[in-house]
């Protein structure tokens, strides 16, 4: 495996399996403002980030919870927010989590702050991988990079599933396994399912976003409509009902129903 980045031209990559980094070219960047209903998150993200970059006292982060409610969008922002004080973000997969010992050995002596980024990470039984970030994270004889730190997003608050048959065999081992993984992030950020006024809101900074706000009264219902069809009222939702209205295509799907 050779890596290969250009952390001045470059804020972010990808770590490929085939054994490379893609250095990102087109950043899709959020800033805060965007943000509905997660004040305290934001800070507890932002002062951890900000004391990584100072030098003090910092720690890995899971961040957990309903889908769509903003857990990766924040790391854009992130990224968007610091990078010129020196912040790096690497993005890399749960099933090449084995290589990130190698990643650490290229990373650990650069002059940068890096975020290894690991999206909607979780561990079904058969899955192995969860071993290797248990013990990267805090159980290796070398010491974790002082550049470095994990931040880990998922929809469940423990990682790994309870194995139901380990625990009659071996008593709480499944437990324990389960709880270990899930210790080794000191800060654990809760998302929760938005309601109706939230989702509105959301959706409202859309329109205003692209001066058409005079129409956002006109299309509510539609809205509401389609996040009831999609089981849904997160931030995606909003997003993703938005861009159909823009694209005309909202008008087409509830045409008949009118």
């Amino acid at each position: 495996m050779e890596l290969n980045w250009e952390f001045d031209r470059y804020l972010a990559s990808i770590y490929r399996s085939s054994g490379y980094l893609h250095c990102i070219e087109e950043i899709e960047f959020i800033d805060f403002k965007e943000f509905v209903g997660l004040e305290k998150e934001i800070a507890l993200l932002c002062q951890n980030t900000q004391s990584f970059l100072s030098n003090r006292e910092c720690v890995n982060v899971l961040l957990w919870g309903a889908r769509g409610c903003g857990k990766s969008s924040l790391i854009k922002a992130l990224l968007g927010k610091y990078a010129k004080e020196g912040l790096r973000v690497l993005q890399i997969l749960k099933q090449d989590l084995q290589k990130i010992p190698e990643i650490f050995d290229y990373l650990r002596n650069k002059p940068y702050k890096f975020i290894i980024f690991c999206d909607d990470l979780s561990f079904d039984r058969d899955e192995k991988e969860y071993k290797a970030l248990k013990t990267f994270l805090e159980g290796s004889i070398e010491a974790f990079p002082k550049n470095i730190l994990i931040y880990a997003t998922s929809n469940r608050r423990h990682l790994l599933q309870q194995f139901h048959d380990e625990n009659e065999i071996f008593g709480f081992e499944g437990d324990e396994d389960k709880i270990a993984l899930s210790d080794r992030f000191p800060l654990c950020i809760g998302f929760y399912s938005y309601g109706h006024k939230e989702y509105l809101e959301v959706l409202a900074q859309c329109f205003k976003k692209s001066n058409i706000y005079d129409e956002f009264a006109h299309i509510q219902q539609k809205a509401i409509n389609y996040a009831t069809q999609k089981g849904s009222k997160s931030p995606r939702i909003a997003k993703q009902f938005f861009k159909l209205y823009q694209s005309g295509l909202i008008d087409i799907l509830y045409k008949e129903r009118e």
